[in-house]
């Protein structure tokens, strides 16, 4: 249990760092193939069924011209020792955002994520984005249709 506490806690810091160093690749390893998404609160999109590929791909249109910093605490990981496959974890989180011109978007919100181990490995399989608020300027940010 502590092993997969441990891996767990590794999944979500690598997950956020992905996006801060540009690792579209890495971000989608750390995805099951299909993950189900809901950023409504910040997007404006409906939840969805997606690709680990889609969701990466997505990402990158939307931030490669932003500088992130993700930073997450307050870190809550569920597991049923009865489901030794399955995982629940919310993540407290300031995702700073800045454009070339110096414009930034700084969003604070809690994530909610499903887990799934498979083959020994844990994998994101659902992210449901909860925005408490966010500073600066939404049109900076290219995954924003509201």
């Amino acid at each position: 249990m502590l092993t997969d506490l441990h891996d767990i806690h590794n999944l979500l810091g690598r997950f956020a760092n992905s996006f801060d160093l540009k690792d579209w690749d890495a971000l989608a390893a750390c995805l099951t193939p299909s993950v189900y998404t809901d950023y409504s609160d910040l997007r404006g999109t409906p939840p969805e069924q997606m690709s680990n590929l889609h969701y990466a791909d997505l990402r990158r249109i939307a931030l490669q011209e932003l500088q992130t910093h993700h930073v997450g605490s307050n870190t809550e990981i569920d597991l049923d020792s009865s489901v030794t496959t399955e995982a629940r974890a919310r993540v407290s989180t300031i995702i700073y955002r800045k454009n070339k011109n110096g414009e930034t978007l700084h969003t604070h919100c809690l994530y909610a994520f499903g887990l799934q181990k498979d083959a020994g490995k844990w994998l994101i399989s659902s992210i449901v984005q909860k925005v408490y608020w966010s500073d600066g300027q939404t049109a900076i940010h290219k995954g924003i249709i509201k």
